[in-house]
């Protein structure tokens, strides 16, 4: 009872004084309400007054009520508000102190309660369970120029649409799955390293060689039936180029004039030191020092004719050449002649930084063809060599589409630098901040342009590759463009004119910025979205009624008045958060079915302004997380997660899910947890909560899903038609890549994922290629 009456004490306490505060917030009464109970029930406990365990029991029961009020029955809400007080119950049941038998009270309602939690656990109030229609509406789709059994680009085809038309592995024979081989690039973080490396890499299969990019910017071919090296070409980047993250998500081909796929050599010497050569196909690896390297795919060689034996500095003509700040993360596209490469600019570091400019070069010889800068949109002719672009436009650092027949590519893209002080932006970078802009691959002249956020200050960037399908509509069929935003909505476009397919709408927004800022009094929104509900007290969450309390606190202290609160001093919840709801992971499109398989998240984050005052204010520009400095700017920016005291997010779960739509009607027909907390706790439990993640998914013929992404390093297959889990392969290292699959010469289905880790949400690191197939 002593015991009991200490531990009661301590926790009362805590939730007197923390609740109290909350109250002066405007919070919930619950918790200064609970903390005054438990303080009295202490001293009760500790005079042995027979009356303890009834007062416990009464506090029990209303605790329980209250719990199912804000949060209906759902373990991951009920469990903490209530777990911790049913365990301190247990020294009260245990001790033998007389009580005219008051323990026959508090024994039942104990019992009751606790099977009561337990029970939430299969309860499911969060899935929407429903079945796609899977039958085949398209007979002969588009799906871009790789050949059946290959992977020729990142999304496979230009098209983005990340489908492969194999049915070797199908939803009955996927559980005979088994690890096929795997290869180690060696390419791991070093002590100089910057503070986060992302491995987003999709392997690409051509001929019967897999070509795939590390952070470190190496391009490694591998036999595609063993995976054993065949050579690797190292860009050989200087450490003082690696500053905000180092990553590369892919490479991209020229297919040769012949049409027949090259074969890679083994090599015995780093293909970096071989002299260049005359290249008829290529593959174009991107770096984090702003250099586009054209190399043969047959000997890892630099080709001679593409620019200066095969290198090209991207930063020519940029008005401001900070080393680190402008690379370009994701591959080119290739197409119709030429090379069209964009680039990623550090967020927040200096309002003075490279451009956002996107530029064609020839793809044999690496000459200018022309550039497009959305600081000067209408002048896309080569520029002269004493001209420079304009600074800090707005970039797209993300996947690139194509419609070669169509004679279009599409940007998905980002905002001006810094992220949330909008007052330095022209009238053409407001225009095309936040959107997907179609430009022509001949000129590079804009066709159309589709803004997703108004005068963004979040750091909404467009961060999806947007996806080509044609689509039967009510008025027929349409040459569909389908892009996914961190807001949560995904919107459907006509790709040829950029007039919507499902509706767009605009709706008010909070008002309210920092001075001379403005934001915008309206804000689009699609009629297919994943947007969640505004986020409310009831929300918080955290394993214990202290941290709930203490997320409650921040909740408060917060300002939020829904999606698109301006940024502040005062510190902003934004939610979304910037991870979004989607990012560069994207979606996969079936475009046999006319189905999308997604995967949403759901994480809050907070933005504050930090007026500078000419003091030192600490470490900054260590990431995308933490404090980041606007140089030239009045106030820097912290960026964080909303995260309780044990470094868990601050609201209820589900974090993530899978989701499948009918893209034919817009509807959302079902939406299921994805990932367990394996990976999140010190203890190994694979309990499905629904975690956040970072890459995307491939769909197949055979109507199975494959991806990873999820934080707790597994590799999933999905029946495409339910969304049910069907299998799955832990990995050694966060699978934060999208798979690809091909066959190999045996003409067996193999899928491929990379496994290396992201900093930005903690997976573990690692340098794995894993492929896998079906037992024989």
């Amino acid at each position: 009872m002593i015991l009991f009456a200490i531990l009661i004490a301590l926790l009362g306490l805590a939730l007197t004084v923390g609740g109290i505060y909350l109250l002066t917030l405007g919070g919930s009464f619950y918790y200064a309400l609970a903390g005054v109970i438990l303080l009295f029930n202490a001293w009760l406990g500790y005079k042995r007054h027979p009356l303890t365990r009834t007062l416990f029991a009464v506090f029990l029961i209303l605790t329980m009520l209250w719990s199912l009020w804000e949060s209906g029955y759902d373990w991951w809400a009920l469990a903490p508000r209530i777990g911790l007080f049913l365990v301190l119950a247990i020294p009260l049941l245990l001790s033998k102190v007389a009580d005219n038998g008051r323990r026959k009270v508090l024994l039942p309602v104990w019992a009751v309660l606790a099977l009561m939690t337990l029970g939430s656990l299969f309860a499911n109030p969060h899935d929407l369970s429903g079945k796609l229609d899977t039958q085949v509406d398209s007979e002969s789709p588009k799906l871009g120029n790789s050949p059946e059994g290959s992977w020729y680009a990142y999304g496979r085809t230009n098209m983005g649409q990340r489908y492969s038309p194999l049915d070797k592995i199908t939803t009955e024979n996927v559980g005979q799955l088994e690890e096929a081989w795997r290869y180690r690039t060696g390419d791991m973080k070093g002590p100089k390293d910057v503070g986060e490396t992302t491995y987003e890499a999709t392997p690409l299969k051509i001929g019967d060689t897999l070509y795939l990019c590390t952070p470190h910017n190496w391009l490694v071919a591998l036999d595609a039936d063993n995976g054993s090296k065949r050579w690797v070409f190292d860009a050989k980047v200087p450490p003082e180029s690696q500053r905000q993250h180092q990553t590369c998500r892919g490479v991209s081909y020229l297919p040769p004039s012949s049409g027949e796929a090259p074969s890679a050599e083994k090599l015995d010497i780093a293909a970096e030191t071989l002299a260049p050569v005359q290249c008829d196909a290529e593959l174009f690896l991107p770096t984090s020092d702003a250099r586009l390297i054209a190399i043969d795919p047959t000997s890892g060689a630099r080709c001679a004719n593409f620019a200066d034996n095969g290198e090209l500095d991207l930063t020519h003509n940029m008005p401001f050449k900070q080393a680190g700040y402008y690379y370009s993360t994701s591959p080119p596209v290739v197409a119709n002649g030429v090379v069209v490469v964009a680039g990623s600019v550090n967020d927040n570091y200096d309002k003075n930084s490279p451009s956002g400019v996107i530029r064609a070069y020839d793809v044999k010889t690496g000459e200018l063809v022309w550039n497009w800068d959305s600081g000067n949109p209408d002048e896309t002719a080569p520029i002269a060599e004493d001209e420079v672009y304009t600074t800090s436009s707005p970039n797209s650092w993300s996947v690139a589409s194509a419609d070669e027949e169509l004679g279009l590519i599409y940007f998905p893209m980002g905002n001006r630098t810094p992220d949330q002080l909008g007052w330095y932006r022209s009238e053409n970078e407001e225009k095309y901040s936040s959107s997907v802009v179609a430009l022509s691959l001949e000129t590079g002249q804009v066709e159309w342009v589709q803004q997703f956020v108004h005068h963004d200050l979040w750091d909404m960037d467009t961060p999806a590759q947007p996806v080509l399908l044609d689509l039967d509509t009510v008025s027929g069929r349409q040459p569909a463009l389908v892009v996914p935003t961190k807001q949560g909505d995904v919107y459907v476009l006509n790709r040829e004119t950029g007039e919507p397919i499902f509706p767009i709408t605009e709706k008010s927004a909070p008002q309210g910025t920092v001075a001379p800022d403005n934001a915008s009094p309206t804000q689009p929104i699609s009629a297919l979205t994943f947007r969640p509900p505004t986020m409310t007290e009831k929300d918080m969450w955290g394993a214990t009624p202290l941290d709930q309390m203490m997320c409650r606190i921040q909740f408060k202290s917060l300002r939020y008045e829904g999606q698109y609160t301006p940024p502040s001093e005062q510190g902003t919840l934004v939610y979304p958060g910037n991870f979004g709801v989607f990012n560069w992971g994207s979606i996969a499109v079936d475009p046999k079915r006319q189905v999308m398989f997604g995967m949403p998240l759901y994480l809050a984050f907070t933005q504050t302004l930090v007026r500078k005052d000419g003091s030192d204010m600490g470490p900054a520009n260590q990431g995308e997380q933490g404090l980041n400095s606007n140089e030239g700017a009045p106030y820097a920016v912290d960026m964080k997660p909303l995260l309780s005291p044990a470094g868990v997010p601050c609201q209820q779960p589900p974090w993530g899910y899978v989701a499948g739509v009918d893209l034919k009607t817009g509807e959302t027909v079902y939406k299921h947890k994805n990932g367990t907390v394996r990976d999140l706790t010190p203890l190994p439990l694979p309990i499905k909560i629904g975690v956040p993640g970072i890459g995307g998914p491939i769909i197949t013929e055979g109507g199975v899903v494959f991806m990873a992404a999820a934080v707790d390093n597994y590799l999933r297959a999905y029946d495409l038609s339910t969304g049910e889990e069907l299998w799955r392969a832990r990995l050694p290292a966060g699978g934060q890549a999208t798979p690809m699959t091909y066959l190999n010469s045996q003409g067996e289905q193999m899928v491929v994922q990379v496994a290396g880790g992201h900093g930005s949400i903690g997976t573990t690191i690692g340098d794995y290629v894993i492929a896998y197939k079906l037992k024989r």
